[in-house]
């Protein structure tokens, strides 16, 4: 649980420096087996932030969280979520 909680709070750091609106931006981790899911909420004036032109942000996230777990022998996938509030 801790490798799952180390790359959601790691997750949550770039995305808090990079949106508009860092206290609304909050990761959460589901563990199953040696998968960790990691859900990234941020507010729905914030995604293209977080995405970047072409996904390439959002990709570049992805690929610093793939890399650590894999160090660690883990899996993970990182989701976008909007939050439904804007403002």
């Amino acid at each position: 649980m801790v490798d799952a909680e180390l790359l959601a709070d790691l997750v949550d750091f770039i995305a808090k420096h990079l949106v508009d609106r860092p206290e609304e931006v909050s990761a959460d981790a589901d563990v199953t087996g040696d998968k960790i899911r990691i859900s990234l909420y941020v507010a729905a004036g914030d995604e293209g932030r977080v995405i970047g032109k072409d996904g390439r942000i959002i990709q570049a996230i992805r690929q610093i969280a793939i890399a650590t777990a894999a160090r660690r022998g883990k899996k993970v996938t990182l989701d976008l979520v909007k939050s439904e509030k804007d403002g």
